[in-house]
């Protein structure tokens, strides 16, 4: 079983680990480099396709998602994944499931006898913890609730007690099965904000600006790649280029700029460049019993 928990920081990792080991040996625990920029759309991609993102654009422009496509980022991990087993070629029989909301994963508990018996490696994304980080920049009671890094583990902690997955991994404990957990980034708690200017083509994301036309200052706490292909990146235009956000600075435009400061400031945003968002968590596990 390979479970992906979407934007799983290190540190929620060690405090579900505990409960964890209760129902599974640790065998390995190690840490690796998510790459940039730290988001779902690029991250999970390139670990279904095991390919970089530059590549996935350049030989399957047909399930490419630029970032201002209104498109969904991440429909074709399944393909991706089967590309994967095709290039490997790996003839063991798999599924894909992806879980972003409670009912999809009792449902999917429902099918775990069958997956065992049936399927060689089960791929489990579970999207909570990720949904959880932008509930808590949208929502005034979720913000409360994870008012610092303490709560939002405490959190994250309480969530999984009462998850569908708890009960997944008991399952799996249960029937012998080995596992893997990881993730695909991170996230970091931002409380600086850096001016930045773009166009209407220009990315959302607070952490890393995608675009021709951008305004920034150049002198501090900001990486810029002028040719993506250096980080394995696709370009898609002459002049794009992508800046990435350092340390726990967030990205505001001069419109509206008092109002957007307070609003992001203290929430949890992925997509640049931190330990928080890059170091990220693989653990092999094996059954107790």
């Amino acid at each position: 079983y390979f479970v992906l928990i979407d934007n799983l920081r290190y540190d929620q990792w060690k405090v579900l680990e505990p409960i964890i080991a209760e129902l599974f040996t640790v065998d390995s625990e190690e840490l690796y480099y998510s790459i940039l920029p730290t988001t779902t759309a690029y991250a999970r991609n390139s670990i279904f396709a095991g390919m970089m993102p530059g590549d996935i654009q350049k030989k399957y422009p047909n399930l490419w998602v630029w970032d201002e496509d209104e498109e969904g980022k991440n429909l074709h991990e399944a393909e991706f994944l089967e590309i994967n087993f095709q290039r490997n070629n790996q003839k063991a029989k798999h599924s894909y499931h992806k879980i972003t909301n409670l009912q999809a994963g009792k449902d999917l508990l429902g099918k775990m006898a069958n997956l065992h018996n049936n399927y060689k490696l089960n791929v489990i994304v579970y999207n909570f913890v990720d949904m959880l980080s932008h509930a808590r920049t949208d929502m005034a009671m979720i913000r409360e609730l994870a008012a610092d890094e303490s709560a939002y583990r405490s959190l994250t902690r309480s969530w999984f007690l009462h998850s569908p997955l708890y009960e997944m991994l008991q399952t799996i404990s249960e029937k012998k099965g080995k596992l893997i957990i990881t993730t695909d980034h991170g996230t970091i708690r931002v409380k600086r904000p850096y001016k930045i200017v773009g166009d209407r083509n220009t990315n959302t994301n607070l952490r890393y600006k995608h675009g021709r036309n951008l305004g920034f200052d150049e002198s501090r706490d900001i990486y810029v790649v002028r040719k993506p292909e250096a980080i394995f990146l696709p370009r898609e235009n002459v002049s794009t280029a992508y800046v990435f956000t350092l340390g726990d600075y967030f990205y505001a435009y001069p419109n509206n700029y008092n109002y957007y400061v307070n609003y992001y400031k203290d929430t949890f945003q992925h997509g640049g460049v931190s330990l928080e968002e890059c170091i990220i968590p693989y653990i092999t596990l094996t059954a107790k019993g």
